[in-house]
């Protein structure tokens, strides 16, 4: 029992840390993998936790999914050696159950896992009267909703220690990354929850090794409390995601080159020269939804006009013609074509809205 207390007692201090470091293969491939992937981690002094998939869920048949129970015991032998705590991907409660077998520290649940509901029921109700952390990846699909829905399924278990895990979400055309950062849902999930510890997986967002350090960074300027990057002594012959993996070397580089933020300073010329920012930010959005009322209110006129005459809400030639104008005025000001096209997007879906409304009334 004394040796259960004293390590639940270090993995409580591990989840204090911030910046929060966990790294390990994608998957857990042999025993020699595990404990040199783990010794090399270990020996960097940059890794607080180990991390290796056990069971893979794949999109198809077929593919590698994982060694399966017996790579448990090779996580448990790395944790001896080098003495740092280690964690796995749960999908089902036969999972949970050999994990906690085999005292995995801390647990996640996955992508696909979190996206079906049913499936985090069932996680949840094994891990009633258990006490162990839980970090929830985001679903694969954009919907805080499904992700908060986790969150408080594994909570209501009983679940005291838990967190969120930013991978990134799947989304019709993206081609830069594997799974879209979709960087305003995860502040928007920090948001509504700004005590629970969020830490980010660049590896699952870039798919790639080229963009890790750049993400990792973007996620750390952004206070993530830390990062989840896959590590393995091959990448190049890693049995699954091969791409997105670096040796535990290059990931000390990685580390090593990220400009590491605070969230708040006490030096007070940065104290008040940013209250005074803020505050001009806190007149001029003032100004903009003064505007923004002002608009949909001819909104409404155009939309008496439109009722009164039998002519449709929607007019394309006047639409496009809004969005290159504001394209031009947008590149000019040093503004985005993405941002000027979610914004407009947002007004003119407003603009129908109210006219709907008059349409209908």
């Amino acid at each position: 029992m004394e040796q259960a207390l004293n390590s639940v007692s270090v993995v409580d201090d591990v989840l204090n840390k911030r910046p929060l470091i966990i790294s390990g293969p994608c998957s857990a491939e042999t025993e020699e993998q595990v404990i040199e992937t783990a010794t090399r981690l270990a020996k960097t002094g940059k890794v607080d936790m180990l991390r290796a998939g056990i069971w893979k869920p794949r999109t198809r048949p077929g593919m590698f999914e994982g060694i399966g129970t017996k790579g448990l015991s090779w996580l448990a032998q790395a944790r001896k050696i080098t003495g740092l705590p280690v964690a796995v991907e749960v999908a089902t409660a036969k999972q949970v159950e050999d994990a906690l077998h085999f005292d995995i520290d801390l647990l996640w649940i996955g992508a696909r896992t979190t996206v079906n509901p049913f499936s985090v029921q069932e996680v949840a109700d094994a891990l009633r009267g258990v006490n162990v952390p839980v970090l929830v990846k985001n679903p694969i699909n954009p919907d805080l909703e499904l992700w908060t829905g986790a969150f408080e399924r594994v909570a209501k278990a009983g679940i005291k220690k838990i967190g969120l895990i930013h991978r990134g979400f799947s989304s019709y055309g993206n081609t830069e990354y594997r799974n879209a950062p979709m960087w305003h849902l995860a502040i928007e999930m920090k948001r509504r929850n700004p005590e629970i510890m969020m830490i980010n997986d660049p590896s699952h967002i870039c798919g790639n090794r080229t963009m890790l350090q750049d993400v990792a960074q973007k996620a750390i300027d952004l206070d993530f409390d830390g990062l989840m990057i896959e590590s393995h002594i091959d990448p190049d012959k890693a049995w699954s995601d091969a791409k997105q993996q670096v040796t535990p070397e290059r990931l000390v580089e990685l580390l090593n080159g990220i400009k590491w933020r605070h969230e708040t300073t006490d030096a007070k010329e940065f104290v008040v020269a940013l209250e005074k920012l803020r505050e001009q930010i806190n007149h001029i959005d003032d100004e903009l939804m003064q505007l923004l009322g002002q608009r949909m209110k001819i909104a409404d006129k155009i939309g008496e006009y439109k009722k009164n005459n039998s002519i449709t809400i929607l007019q394309t030639n006047r639409w496009n013609e809004i969005l290159e104008r504001a394209f031009k005025k947008g590149e000019a000001l040093g503004l985005s074509k993405e941002f000027i096209t979610k914004y407009y997007d947002s007004v003119h879906m407003e603009s129908i809205n109210h006219q709907n409304r008059i349409m209908n009334s």
